[in-house]
């Protein structure tokens, strides 16, 4: 897991009373890290967003989200990984 995050093909934060490294559960499928996360991360962090601003802005509501989605992250998971990274680009 640590040399995904190292990739940057997921991101995690330190959350909980014990500080752990939490990487959110819907970042990884079946076959491991979800493949359309790693652009949408790296355009985000380009813009300046810390690891922690970039898991806000993926699970932030919206329910003009496509997809039936009212979160970025559940349109990503709906296929609607370039409206979700056009929208990224917008908030930079």
């Amino acid at each position: 897991m640590r040399r995904l995050i190292e990739d940057r093909e997921l991101i995690a934060v330190r959350r909980g009373e014990r500080n752990v490294l939490s990487v959110p559960a819907d970042f990884v499928d079946g076959a491991g890290p979800v493949p359309a996360l790693k652009g949408t991360f790296s355009v985000l962090a380009d813009g300046g967003f810390s690891d922690e601003e970039i898991i806000d802005w993926l699970y932030a509501a919206d329910p003009s989200w496509p997809g039936g989605a009212t979160t970025a992250m559940g349109s990503i998971q709906a296929g609607f990984k370039t409206e979700v990274r056009r929208r990224a680009m917008e908030e930079l």
